[in-house]
């Protein structure tokens, strides 16, 4: 048998790194792959076979004393060197599959893996090996200073949550874990999006190790979406699902709402949360549904229009679109980072990011056009179908 060594920072659906981490380990067992897990001691962690041997919990907030073993964990010292090799000496993994493995965890499983002769393979979920920041933002728009090697530009701009002391912790993590280093330990970084790849070209990585392989709706999900019926009349609404903060864009969707004649049903929280509810709670064409499950969120957007997608940063492969579509509904989606690859003339429009009008025009002219959902909702199950990503693992990623 087969066996593939996922490794995480957390090991519970904590965000889009997690539950792509737990669904490629269940993806991988019910198909004969023996997967474990290495992560981070956390009180949230779901059960593992090697949960004694995480590493130790760190954590950046707290004191001075916390931030010293943060920043030796950053540097890939203290335990998580001993655990991680007592994990590779009684799993004995024939692929080591790292994820989002900065600051809580450390490059230096990868390195250990490596000199073990083990493949290791690297699914970026966002920016952290261009941008010691991680989402390249500035001052909420897109920057790219850091690319080229210049990553004492988080000390300047001081990006860490506007403090010196956590931005020289990303500067002295990224500067150790420089590209050079990066790629020795790693055969194949997997970019979910053409557009992660084209950065990480740009940012002067090999581009004969990187491979573009989209998320995948998992098993569960696939089979709900599968029972949907997309030749359903749609109810007369549109609907954004997702985070409510500055960089989704929502705060610009909102306005943009409250001023078109169309229903918009705004699901999800953050920290915008209580403000725009405040500020907006009281338009009759705006409907708050506060945090929804995965077969609410199903039930939400089969039955809407359009979804929209906002967002004012570097989206890497959003699950928001890609369930969208996978429900037969359209998406209006801003022209960053990944989202405009998952959307063509047939499934979608895209429009300017931070450009309020031609979100408001891209919103109209979708929510008057008549859409094919049937031939929407069957492209994009094809697309980022659990067996096609399994096919593309196997072989591309894995090289079983």
């Amino acid at each position: 048998m087969r066996r593939v060594l996922l490794v995480n920072k957390f090991y519970y659906p904590r965000g889009g790194d997690c539950v792509v981490v737990l669904n490629t380990e269940a993806l991988l067992r019910d198909n004969g792959v023996d997967a474990q897990v290495f992560a981070m001691e956390y009180p949230d962690n779901l059960p593992a076979r090697y949960s004694e041997q995480f590493a130790s919990e760190v954590a950046f907030g707290g004191g001075v004393g916390n931030l010293l073993r943060a920043l030796g964990r950053t540097m890939g010292m203290g335990d998580v060197r001993s655990r991680f090799e007592a994990v590779l000496d009684d799993f004995k993994p024939d692929v080591v599959h790292l994820h989002n493995i900065h600051s809580y965890l450390s490059p230096v499983v990868g390195e250990l893996a490596r000199k073990r002769g083990i493949r290791v393979v690297w699914t970026l979920h966002d920016y952290k090996l261009l941008c010691p920041r991680y989402d390249c933002l500035l001052d909420g728009k897109p920057c790219e200073l850091c690319y080229k090697g210049a990553k004492c530009n988080v000390l300047s701009h001081r990006c860490m949550k506007g403090s010196l002391p956590a931005s020289a912790v990303a500067w002295l993590e990224a500067t150790k874990w420089n590209r050079r280093r990066l790629e020795k330990i790693t055969d194949l970084f997997v970019c979910p999006s053409e557009f992660m790849a084209a950065q990480m070209k740009s940012g002067g990585f090999d581009s004969s190790r990187l491979k573009v392989l989209n998320n995948f709706l998992d098993p569960v999900k696939y089979k709900q979406y599968q029972s949907l019926d997309s030749t359903a009349p749609r109810e007369d609404y549109y609907c954004f699902v997702g985070r409510l903060s500055h960089e989704k864009g929502v705060a610009d969707l909102l306005e943009v709402a409250a001023r078109l004649p169309y229903r918009l049903k705004v699901a999800g929280g953050g920290p915008l949360a209580d403000e725009l509810r405040g500020k907006y709670g009281s338009c009759g064409n705006i409907e708050f549904l506060g945090m929804l499950d995965a077969h609410a969120v199903a039930r939400l957007l089969s039955g809407a229009r359009l979804s929209v997608i906002p967002s004012q940063w570097y989206e890497n492969n959003p699950l928001s679109v890609v369930e969208s579509l996978c429900a037969g509904t359209p998406v209006a989606g801003s022209q960053m980072g990944g989202i405009p690859e998952l959307i063509d003339s047939e499934n979608g429009v895209t429009f300017q990011a931070f450009d309020m009008e031609a979100m408001a025009t891209a919103i109209t002219m979708s929510m008057t056009r008549q859409w094919n959902h049937a031939d929407i909702a069957r492209h994009a199950m094809q697309r980022f179908s659990p067996e096609g990503h399994l096919r593309a693992l196997m072989n591309d990623i894995y090289a079983f």
